[in-house]
Parts: C-alpha cells; sequence; structure tokens
C-alpha cells in the first residue's frame, strides 16, 4: 500500500469522524480528536509523496492557529467573566464586562481563525496542484469563505459544507502521483 493509498484512507475516514465527532455524545470530542490525527497523518503523507515538505507545514500553522484561537478566545472569554464578578457590586459594570470581554473573543476568534484558513488553503492548493485534485482547491476556498463569513453566522454552514468537501477530496486522490516526462528530466 503506498503513501498515497494510505493518505487517502487515512484523510478520508478522519474527515469523516471530525465531522461526526461533534454530535455524538460523551465520546465525541475523543472521536474528533481522532479523526484530526488521521487527516493530520494523510497530509504528512501527501507531503512526503510529492516532496513538497510546505504542505505539511502550512497545514501545522494552519492548526496550531485554530489552537492559538481557541486558547485566546477562551482566556479572554474567562478573564471577562472574572472581571464581570469582580464588580459585581455595580450589576451594569458586570453586565458590560462580561458581554464586551464576549466580544473581544470572538473578534479574536474570528481573526485568528481566519489566519488558519489562510494557510490551510495554501496547505490544500499545493496539495490540488501535485495531486490533480481539484476538489481540494475548491475546499481551500470553502474554508476560508467560511471563516471569514462565521462572523455572520452562515459561515458555520460554509465550514460544514468544507468539511464535505474534505470528505470527498481525501477519497478522491489517485493511487499514485502520475510524473511527466518534463518532471522526470529534472530529476
Amino acid at each position: 500500500m503506498s503513501k498515497l493509498s494510505s493518505a487517502k484512507t487515512f484523510g478520508g475516514v478522519g474527515s469523516i469522524l471530525m465531522l461526526v465527532g461533534p454530535i455524538i455524545p460523551a465520546i465525541g470530542t475523543a472521536i474528533a480528536l481522532a479523526g484530526l490525527i488521521l487527516v493530520f497523518v494523510a497530509v504528512k503523507y501527501i507531503s512526503d509523496e510529492t516532496k513538497d515538505q510546505e504542505i505539511f507545514k502550512n497545514y501545522l500553522i494552519s492548526f496550531i492557529f485554530s489552537i492559538i484561537a481557541f486558547i485566546v478566545a477562551g482566556f479572554v472569554l474567562v478573564a471577562g467573566i472574572f472581571g464581570s464578578l469582580m464588580s459585581f457590586a455595580n450589576p451594569s459594570l458586570a453586565l458590560a464586562t462580561f458581554f464586551g470581554s464576549l466580544v473581544l473573543a470572538f473578534i479574536i476568534l474570528w481573526i485568528v481563525l481566519i489566519l488558519s484558513a489562510i494557510f490551510l488553503r495554501k496547505s490544500y492548493n499545493s496539495i490540488s496542484a501535485k495531486t490533480r485534485v481539484e476538489i481540494f482547491s475548491t475546499t481551500a476556498t470553502a474554508y476560508l469563505i467560511g471563516a471569514v463569513l462565521i462572523i455572520v453566522l452562515i459561515g458555520l454552514i460554509v465550514l460544514f459544507l468544507a468539511m464535505i468537501l474534505q470528505i470527498v477530496a481525501f477519497f478522491s486522490l489517485p493511487e499514485s502521483i502520475e510524473t511527466s516526462a518534463s518532471e522526470i528530466v529534472k530529476k
């Protein structure tokens, strides 16, 4: 079994687990995390098979931005909750502090998720170019549009559709990468 064939299976199954994990009670987070790990392995395999380390590097940067987004937004939200509890004597100040931190957390999450989507787009566009699977490019664009539109909530629907496209993209990978005569001469 080639690395690309394994990437096809790992990426497709991992994407499915990432999509359905959040709706499964109790163990959904673990299932989504397992799916994320499978997609990581798939992208690494594609990166190795295409001999383009930028694919994995950009995917890793995208992932790091996603983690940073949720950590920073969570920190701001918790700080806002504590701030509103500290100003409990003045209810209007407490409410303003809470809603201000909520808005700030959402804006930070939104901006950093857009940065994450930009690097994911770079990674998926490279995969599309190297494997000639155009749906990776479509998936990349859908993720970016979804991240930008999440501020008006329609982005959540676009991100859901991007996840479905990601499943199709991984299962559309070829078993091996065809090299043209000009690429062979370059080697």
